[in-house]
């Protein structure tokens, strides 16, 4: 894994036993404290006040805009060149400090914009020989998630209970979910608001992304094959999401862009994105199973290695048509992507796919299997991208699934 590079400097929300929440960056394993470098002058003339680094969110700091929040990181990018000539004072070991959500919430969409993801659904549920619903290449799918329930890395959850019908001829039963699986997602992180009314252009798009962090948006699939006709995904996936610490800005993936593949048929005029791109970031899911008398330290096992560029929907179409109607989005809200799978079958970003419905089991070094994920295992995501000399880590997601209460 990659450290966190000058080429980045992300942003994240941290505390330690002496000191509040407020704002940092990092640089490999340091992390920064912002509102100490305010303090200290470095930022006087871009005229911030040094209160929105004391701030327990990045949303304050988000809603400077992109002149400001540019102007931080690159002065940043200047003089934590020599990190390690920096007091002592304004550094700390990650391993040291609390990293918190980074931004605070109001909304939450989840998207379904990878087509290997829902072809392959399509085909396990639907019609093998017409997987994709008609609306799928016309429009990004979508649904309005819970943001209440998305908390960082290293905050883990008990597995959730609900209504399933195992049998197709008798009635639902409540239990707790024997289907509890992951989605490998990228969360963007809006930074710019529009008037209710107002649809943001497809080509303006980008101009209301402050950045991206991981997303797990973890899921129950036998209470969601119950629940989810005729409206949708409920209570399989508003138990818990959880996302990385660090914001990766988005003009720090500038060098990664890469064309979008081609869309067939051609989109409404609302979403024909000029030069359409995606992000080179690679994503890697690893599962550390339950620990065992026989297996007191499993070894982990990295079960998918997929790429965000893998998406038929871009980002900014996701925009698009999210606000196409006049709806408002605010600074600090999130636009999941959806599960990211690629074509290869060890790229596919849910266990639902990698063991194609339970029917294939994972088997893990110490011989054991999982279909789907048992009481005390532990999913890490993490994310990064390099070309030339030029790196960006997103750090990780790390939870824990915990039994039922």
């Amino acid at each position: 894994m990659l450290d966190f590079s000058i080429d980045n400097i992300p942003f994240g929300i941290f505390s330690t036993p002496k000191t509040n929440k407020r704002l940092a960056t990092i640089l490999g394993s340091t992390v920064v404290d912002l509102l100490w470098i305010a303090k200290s002058g470095y930022l006087d003339d871009l005229e911030i006040p040094a209160s929105v680094f004391a701030q327990p969110y990045l949303n304050d700091f988000i809603a400077l805009g992109k002149d400001k929040t540019n102007a931080v990181r690159e002065r940043l990018q200047e003089i934590l060149v020599n990190v390690d000539q920096m007091p002592i004072s304004v550094c700390f070991p990650v391993e040291t400090v609390q990293l918190h959500m980074p931004i605070k919430i109001g909304d939450y969409t989840d998207f379904y914009s990878s087509e290997p993801h829902a072809t392959n659904v399509g085909k396990m549920f639907r019609d093998p020989s017409n997987a994709l619903l008609p609306n799928w290449k016309h429009l990004p799918v979508a649904y309005h998630g819970r943001a209440s329930s998305i908390f960082v890395s290293g905050t883990n959850f008990h597995r959730p209970k609900g209504q399933v019908r195992p049998n197709d001829n008798e009635p639902p039963i409540f239990r707790p979910t024997k289907g509890l699986d992951i989605e490998l997602e990228m969360a963007t992180v809006i930074g710019k608001a529009n008037p209710i009314g107002d649809s943001i252009d497809v080509n303006q798009a980008e101009n209301y992304v402050f950045g991206f962090m991981l997303f797990n948006d973890w899921s129950a699939r036998d209470i969601q094959k119950w629940e989810y006709v005729p409206l949708g995904p409920f209570l399989a996936k508003n138990f818990f999401s959880s996302v990385s610490p660090w914001v990766v800005t988005i003009e720090a993936l500038e060098p990664f862009k890469v064309p979008a593949e081609p869309q067939d048929p051609a989109v409404l005029p609302y979403l024909q994105q000029n030069n359409r791109y995606n992000f080179d970031v690679q994503l890697e899911v690893t599962l550390i199973p339950a620990p065992t008398a026989n297996t007191p330290q499993p070894e982990a096992t990295t079960i998918c290695k997929s790429n965000f560029k893998h998406l038929y929907w871009t980002v900014s179409q996701q925009i698009a048509h999210h606000t196409v109607n006049g709806c408002n989005l605010n600074v600090g809200d999130v636009l999941a992507s959806g599960t990211i799978s690629g074509q290869a079958a060890d790229s596919f970003g849910s266990l639902l796919e990698l063991t194609w419905g339970g029917k294939n089991p994972i088997v893990l070094p110490d011989g054991s299997t999982r279909t789907f994920l048992e009481d005390g295992d532990t999913i890490i995501i993490k994310g990064f991208a390099q070309k030339d000399n030029i790196s960006i880590n997103f750090g990780q997601v790390e939870t824990k699934i915990l039994p039922t209460k």
